[in-house]
């Protein structure tokens, strides 16, 4: 077949491609992203062509001219390779939280595996299971971020065919991250643990994804899932079990089980809360007598998605901002020329926008423009802002109505643990100003990866943690709830 080279610049990365091979096949591995899953709606998968061609067709073309690009941008989501071409990329560094927080645990011999899937992060953590001591660890991005980076896009990709797919990549990139960390330690493993969302779970097992489509959301398998070497085509030994934990709910993960674990929210007599900020965001109130759980749509905003500038915590993203004299001080990651904002800026933006007044308790922008400058070519839009309200609104919603379900307030939570990459970088103030969690910031405690500690306590513990955390727990479905509407549209407005 006839190949072509593609040169990336300023990577300095060069490879064959088969012609008429699509971009979005090759362009993900160095960190291209398609957070519209390839539909050509997003425009972030921008490239320059440098040199070559690059045919459009009618659709590409009318996108290109949608979003006010030159002759030389193409989208690679809606491009082939058909010559020898030159393209000018940016290597995006993602920030993948790893983690070695300390935890109890009873000493065994042996070596484990921990391993974090996430919608947009994978990492997995060798361990000395005598001593818990972190041995290696391998970071990657989910492999899967070409079909789409939210749960919705990547459960679409599922019902049209690539199931099969997206479940061999994945499997494949985590026993090559496994792989990477016993080429450091030639040692045996004796168990291996997976977390992640229901989604995730699904897919990495082959399940079908379907019930997660629809309404009621219902899944009728969420227990542990094992698995043996053989099927996921893994080259190396392990004694015992390769086990990917439960599901609690439809869209409550085995990351949220690991992350009641890791907090320890089941054994405490206080009511203690659970917030993961993630790509799906979720939420988790309890105590040691009773737990509650639900889902939010909250984590494409904080993720960059629906954002016109937004981005995830890559270099050339705002990552926070502050307000000095009057005027926005911001933070860029990659100490470089900011090209779009993350979530903890957009928090920051949004808080200090209301600060000045710029910006009024129903989101309006009170110069009455469409849209408000943050940083250089960086604004926000009007409908940025409208987008950050419907975020903000389901994390207080959600907080509302799952203490309703336990007959408390929300202020009568003792503490609330954020947790996940992003929520490690966030001002708890501007979190609390901005309306998102309405309590004091003294009682909120970033806690960083929690599935991850919660996946090593699995190591040791399994299934008697599991049982005794999911014996407690419920999951709620917040839309069930007659009040939803109402109280939703009421955490929209800013706090006075």
């Amino acid at each position: 077949m006839k190949q072509h080279t593609v040169r990336l610049h300023p990577l300095g990365k060069t490879f064959k491609m088969n012609d008429q091979t699509p971009l979005i096949d090759v362009l993900h591995e160095f960190g291209i992203e398609f957070p519209c899953g390839g539909k050509g709606t997003c425009g972030k998968c921008k490239v320059k062509l440098l040199s070559g061609e690059i045919e459009t067709t009618p659709q590409h073309q009318q996108k290109l001219d949608e979003l006010k690009l030159e002759s030389n941008w193409r989208l690679a989501c809606m491009s082939r390779c058909t010559s020898d071409i030159i393209l000018e990329v940016e290597q995006f560094s993602h920030l993948i939280l790893a983690d070695e927080t300390d935890f109890e645990f009873t000493p065994r011999k042996g070596f484990g595996v921990a391993v974090d899937l996430g919608t947009t992060t994978l990492v997995a953590q060798l361990i000395d299971l005598l001593t818990a001591q972190v041995l290696a660890v391998e970071t990657q991005v989910n492999p899967q971020v070409k079909y789409g980076a939210d749960l919705i896009s990547r459960i679409q990709a599922c019902l049209d065919g690539k199931a099969l797919q997206m479940a061999r990549s994945i499997r494949e990139t985590v026993g090559k991250m496994i792989l990477a960390m016993l080429a450091k330690h030639n040692v045996v493993l004796d168990q291996i643990i997976l977390v992640g969302n229901t989604a995730m779970q699904r897919i990495f097992s082959q399940l079908d994804v379907a019930p997660l489509s629809q309404y009621p959301f219902e899944i009728d398998n969420s227990s542990i899932q094992q698995y043996d070497l053989q099927q996921l085509r893994w080259g190396f030994p392990c004694h015992g079990p390769v086990q990917f934990m439960p599901s609690i709910g439809s869209f409550v993960g085995s990351d949220i089980l690991a992350g009641i674990a890791a907090t320890k929210l089941h054994q405490n007599e206080k009511y203690t809360a659970l917030i993961d900020l993630g790509t799906n965001g979720e939420i988790v109130i309890g105590n040691n007598q009773q737990i509650v759980c639900a889902s939010t749509a909250a984590g494409p905003a904080f993720e960059g998605a629906n954002i016109s500038m937004g981005m995830r915590a890559v270099t050339g993203a705002i990552s926070s901002l502050e307000l000095i004299d009057g005027e926005f001080k911001a933070t860029v990651i990659g100490n470089t020329t900011p090209k779009g904002i993350c979530g903890s800026a957009l928090i920051d933006a949004i808080a200090l926008l209301r600060q000045q007044d710029k910006i009024g308790i129903f989101g309006e922008i009170n110069s009455e423009e469409q849209s408000v400058s943050i940083s250089g070519k960086v604004l926000l839009t009007q409908k940025d802002i409208h987008e950050f309200q419907l975020a903000k609104a389901a994390i207080a919603a959600g907080l509302e109505i799952l203490s309703q379900e336990l007959e408390i307030k929300v202020n009568d939570i003792d503490q609330i643990y954020i947790a996940g990459g992003f929520g490690s970088y966030i001002n708890l103030e501007h979190v609390v100003s901005a309306g998102m969690i309405e309590t004091e910031p003294e009682k909120i405690i970033k806690m960083g990866n929690t599935a991850l500690i919660g996946a090593k306590l699995f190591l040791y513990e399994n299934q008697q943690l599991t049982k005794e955390i999911l014996s407690k727990t419920r999951h709620i479905n917040l839309e069930g709830n007659p009040n939803f509407q109402d109280i939703y549209i009421n955490k929209m407005i800013f706090p006075r």
